[in-house]
């Protein structure tokens, strides 16, 4: 029965796509196919194969291994304030921003040492091998999404970006915003595990593998969206370009601190300004449900879940159909549809806090909605985005910016729609 759901879901999936595709006759299946196919080789490999889980596992445990080791200049910094054992507990601001500012810190040294190049060379060669139409640019910027963000990844095929075609572009942007980085993962996983060790490794290990499971999920939904008419004229090559980031290995780490911490302070910011902002549009639907006597009927409709007119309850209804179709219980479909609808119109890291609550609280308990949450909020894909990619991969081609802008609504579409097809996958094959 689940099988039969999730194959639901992933055709649902794709045909939404198909409905927004701008070329349905130009669409080359047989790349879908081999896209659709090496996602669920990487989902199966993952979590079952026993060399290829075990890996993996091992990945992930050092990842929750870097997190802690990452709190000892926490530690130093702000002393007694950063131990968890204390009567304040988990402080958002202390244990979550200083891993962003060091894993910032560490992508850039590991970009200088040439490590992330090699790495990211490695998966553009099995994502160019099995789907042979895309370009050697467009598999370089979607496996460098799986470890850079979506304005870091574009600066590998720099030289590349003003001469591609709208189809490319649209690959490069739906990548970006299908995937995060590594920079701001480990706040995810922070939002999720607190300061549970198996809960982290729990998280670590499924975020992980949705970052390498949308990188073909996002070109199988940018190629449908705007197919490649002429795929043969697209050159292979994949050369990584020498970025430089550092003249030696200290100042490379300083430029990644540097940007890591403008990363952590905008995190802060968007955070500050968001939750306040949601709490004033729930205060106002709060006092219009009270006039037009609307909040006696939700909670009664909700079975007092919600107790009055709010955006959680209009995102959760909005998007509970997409909940389903992904395989999550009944009992968890408003919440997953609330988070989704956060994900969306404001972003993925409010949504991540807004299910850490739920966690905590036990309003998500079933194990595979869970999962299958984990992995369809771990995505750049909101409207915000948008703007990011515009003024971001606008700098690197000023000649793309036209095409950028005109294809932004489509990229907020595919990258949606990539992180729902990983998170069906994953739910489809995940057991305990």
């Amino acid at each position: 029965m689940e099988f039969l759901r999730g194959a639901l879901g992933l055709i649902s999936l794709l045909f939404i796509c198909f409905l927004f595709s701008n070329n349905r006759r130009a669409i080359d299946w047989k790349l879908v196919a081999a896209g659709c196919a090496l996602q669920i080789l990487f989902a199966i490999g993952i979590l079952y194969v026993p060399i290829f889980r075990d890996a993996f596992q091992f990945v992930s445990d050092g990842f929750v291994k870097l997190i802690q080791l990452s709190h000892k200049g926490t530690e130093f910094l702000f002393g007694n304030l950063a131990d968890q054992t204390q009567s304040w507990a988990y402080v958002f601001a202390i244990q979550v921003l200083p891993n962003i500012v060091f894993f910032a810190a560490l992508s850039s040294l590991m970009y200088y040492l040439g490590l992330l190049q090699v790495i990211v060379l490695g998966f553009a060669w099995v994502m160019s091998k099995t789907m042979k139409q895309i370009s050697g640019a467009e598999s370089l910027s979607n496996a460098a999404n799986i470890f850079l963000g979506q304005t870091e990844a574009p600066l590998m095929i720099r030289p590349y970006l003003e001469g591609m075609t709208k189809s490319e572009i649209l690959c490069i942007m739906v990548g970006g915003m299908a995937n995060t980085a590594g920079s701001v993962l480990a706040a995810y996983v922070s939002f999720l595990g607190g300061a549970d060790i198996e809960k982290q490794q729990f998280y670590a290990l499924h975020m992980l593998s949705q970052s390498i499971m949308s990188a073909p999920a996002a070109i199988v939904c940018s190629k449908i969206l705007f197919p490649q008419v002429n795929p043969e004229q697209v050159s292979k090559d994949l050369h990584v370009p020498k970025e430089k980031i550092g003249t030696n290995v200290l100042d490379a780490i300083a430029n990644g601190t540097t940007d890591g911490l403008k990363l952590a302070l905008n995190v802060a910011a968007m955070l500050v300004v968001f939750i306040a902002l949601l709490a004033v549009a729930n205060s106002l639907l709060h006092l219009t449900g009270r006039i037009g006597h609307l909040n006696t009927y939700v909670e009664y409709w909700t079975n007092h879940r919600y107790d009055a007119l709010s955006l959680e309850f209009i995102f959760g209804y909005l998007f509970a159909p997409l909940a389903w179709l992904m395989g999550v219980s009944s009992h968890d479909m408003l919440a997953v549809g609330q988070l989704l609808g956060e994900k969306t119109i404001i972003n993925e890291f409010v949504a991540y806090v807004t299910m850490g609550d739920m966690l905590k609280s036990g309003l998500l308990t079933d194990e595979r909605s869970i999962v299958i949450a984990t992995y369809a909020l771990c995505g750049f894909a909101n409207f915000s985005s948008i703007g990011i990619q515009i003024g971001g991969i606008g700098a690197l081609a000023p000649n793309q910016r036209e095409n950028l802008s005109a294809l932004g609504i489509k990229s907020l579409i595919g990258g949606t729609i990539a992180c729902l097809m990983t998170a069906v996958i994953a739910g489809t094959l995940y057991h305990g």
